[in-house]
């Protein structure tokens, strides 16, 4: 199985709604796939976290008159609202108001899922153009996931004349990155991520035991939060913190970039400028 087959079937898999050969598949694949492994443990948290959830039970009344008025729409017999429904109604909205936060967390807590290759930057798991907010966060999950794989890079640092060329053929574009590390902050290599649905090089960095992530990617139609220009740079930068990280973004050469870690700003925007370096 694939990871776009076993996902729809993670839900199922844990509330026991597959059969013995689809479960066994799913098992297997979930064994041997990070990625899958982390969204099927992020669906069990959520259930759980949903069976929590205080219940109370509607009174009888209302749960009468809820019945007549479905049983008189099954019917297809007009019926006027009751002050009761009236009043009722505040009540079902606030529960499917509930019910959509629940599905939106859930599809936020997520892991993004790999696009195939012929994804393009409309697919539906591109980061939504509507708030600039989505970048960041985009790029804190990105971070996330490089840090928390078993095997973050794909080619190990031997400077940025070893890690760049391996990038030539598997990306559309060449990161315009000439920063080989240094003492401070050594590249420890580099590896093929995606930001949103589209592919970006991710370079790897460390500063003292904290880990930093680079993205670089195409950014035409995406929503860029503001910016300001960064000391000592030609470039505007946008600086956003959230979950704790810091997150630096900007635009260079007709590409765009975005700086991850949980290093102290002032650090991160060192290691920035050393990238932007002419």
């Amino acid at each position: 199985m694939t990871c776009d087959t076993t996902r729809p079937l993670l839900g199922d898999r844990l509330r026991g709604r597959l059969d013995a050969a689809a479960t066994t598949a799913v098992d297997a694949h979930v064994a041997a796939c990070d990625r899958c492994r982390h969204q099927l443990a992020t669906e069990e948290a959520l259930d759980g976290a949903l069976d929590r959830l205080p219940r109370q039970r509607a009174p009888a009344s209302l749960r009468r008159r809820l019945g007549q008025q479905i049983d008189a729409a099954a019917l297809g017999v007009p019926r006027r609202p009751s002050p009761l429904w009236t009043l009722a109604s505040p009540l079902v909205s606030g529960c499917l108001a509930a019910a959509l936060v629940l599905i939106v967390g859930r599809a936020a807590l997520s892991p993004a899922p790999t696009p195939s290759s012929s994804s393009t930057s409309t697919s539906t798991w591109a980061v939504p153009q509507s708030s600039a907010l989505a970048m960041p966060e985009e790029a804190v999950n990105n971070h996330l996931r490089v840090v928390s794989s078993a095997h973050p890079a794909d080619i190990e640092s031997g400077g940025i004349h070893q890690v760049k060329p391996w990038f030539t053929g598997r990306l559309e574009f060449a990161p315009r990155v000439t920063f080989s590390g240094d003492e401070e902050f050594p590249l420890t290599g580099g590896s093929i991520g995606y930001f949103g649905s589209r592919k970006a090089a991710v370079f790897l960095f460390r500063h003292r035991l904290h880990a930093i992530t680079l993205l670089v990617f195409e950014p035409q139609g995406l929503a860029w939060p503001p910016a300001s220009r960064l000391a000592g740079s030609h470039l505007d930068v946008a600086e956003t913190s959230t979950r704790g990280f810091t997150v630096l973004m900007w635009r260079d050469g007709g590409l765009g970039y975005a700086l991850v870690s949980d290093v102290n700003r002032q650090d991160l925007a060192t290691l920035a400028g050393r990238i932007n370096q002419d």
